[in-house]
């Protein structure tokens, strides 16, 4: 078996663009892969398309090999372009040799461990930052069945945040809990966005709260910072959805401190390097929640890894929140058990999910669709066109 061409489509997807693939072979298997990074989707298709004479004429079933040859070929290191270019092929090739052999992916790292797994809700909030807001926007998550949610409360503060902004952001975490109560999962995003003594201060505040855990607290800068705000305080820290590198969570694993790493698998190259942080994190005494905030296909990825990675611990799970028509662009979504929260796993060959090309491509590509954390009004997620806040 042979690839023969890589077809790649940008969608537009309201707020995000993603970016699909779709590798042919000459058997007529194909498979389907993500490759979604936020504000890069046409810099990301043109990496697919580059790197795209290394993997043609290749055996796709080689995974391993495909994925090393995409990233030693350009005796470079483009980091997160160039990783999340890879990873779109590489999962579309463990996608062709899934179904090749009849079997899930999971099957071919394992087998299951767990019939579901404990999912959290983003990109529910598409809401005025205001605590009867988020509540009226949080009765959508619970209508799904899940039973924990992810927010960032802290509008656009940067390095620092002033009282009056820390209070309002406690107050919508304190609506939150005292509407769902103690069981229900609240987690705390603070996009990268505190000083290491400022993000310590704002642990410090939400310690009362009962929080699931408050991610990526500190500046990307350093790969450890997130570590000495954990020796700091007794919330749980999660933190390396940015890392592009496996190498980087050896950081994480040296400092200690911190037991939940969020692995993106796009962001990493795929399937192959996200498993070798779930390996390093197991030997760590760490679990892994991967970062997922792309489109279905990287939820279908996600969901491939929750079936056999043994230390994985929760969900990220965009996908009820994205466009309603979004539904019908993919063959598959998970299910949400109401009684417990936990999301479904994919069961046939391969990824278990395919996309309809007709609907991906009257969905194009949409310049103005990304997010934008410094930008008053953010978290309604409209996109930048439909922004009230944006300049005309």
């Amino acid at each position: 078996m042979k690839i023969t061409a890589i077809e790649t489509f940008p969608v537009g997807a309201g707020w995000k663009n993603w970016v699909f693939v779709r590798v042919h072979t000459d058997e007529g298997i194909s498979g389907v892969g993500e490759g979604t990074l936020n504000g890069f989707a046409q810099t990301i298709v043109t990496a697919i398309d580059e790197l795209s004479k290394f993997a043609i004429g290749e055996d796709p079933r080689e995974v391993t090999s495909i994925g090393r040859r995409l990233l030693d070929k350009v005796s470079n290191d483009g980091g997160h372009i160039h990783k999340t270019a890879i990873a779109a092929i590489e999962t579309a090739c463990w996608d062709i040799l899934g179904k090749s052999l009849g079997v899930p992916v999971h099957a071919l790292l394992g087998g299951k461990v767990r019939e579901s797994v404990r999912g959290y809700a983003n990109g529910w909030y598409r809401a005025p930052r205001a605590p009867e807001e988020f509540l009226i926007a949080s009765e959508a998550v619970v209508a799904t069945g899940l039973r924990a949610l992810k927010l960032d409360p802290f509008g656009t503060a940067q390095g620092f945040i002033g009282d009056a902004d820390l209070g309002l952001a406690m107050e919508i975490i304190r609506t939150l809990r005292d509407s769902f109560g103690p069981d229900f999962g609240i987690l705390i995003d603070a996009h990268a966005r505190f000083a290491e003594t400022e993000a310590a201060r704002v642990a410090d505040a939400l310690a009362r709260y009962g929080i699931f855990w408050f991610e990526e607290p500190t500046s990307r800068e350093l790969d450890d910072g997130a570590a000495k705000v954990a020796a700091r305080t007794s919330v749980r820290i999660a933190t390396g959805e940015t890392f592009h590198n496996a190498g980087q969570f050896f950081a994480l694993a040296r400092a200690g401190g911190v037991s939940i790493w969020q692995p993106e698998p796009m962001s990493l190259g795929g399937i192959g390097p996200t498993l070798r942080v779930a390996a390093l994190a197991a030997a760590s005494g760490a679990w892994i929640a991967p970062h997922q905030s792309g489109g279905p296909i990287a939820t279908a990825i996600c969901l491939q890894l929750a079936a056999s990675v043994e230390n994985f611990l929760i969900q990220e799970h965009f996908d009820p929140f994205n466009e309603p028509w979004t539904r019908s662009l993919v063959t598959w979504h998970p299910t949400i058990d109401p009684a417990t929260g936990h999301l479904s796993l994919p069961d046939t060959p391969g990824l278990g999910i395919d996309f309809d090309d007709n609907i991906a491509r009257a969905h194009p590509y949409d310049p103005d669709a990304f997010l934008d954390i410094h930008q008053e009004g953010w978290e309604q997620r409209l996109g930048q066109r439909s922004n009230p806040h944006q300049p005309s």
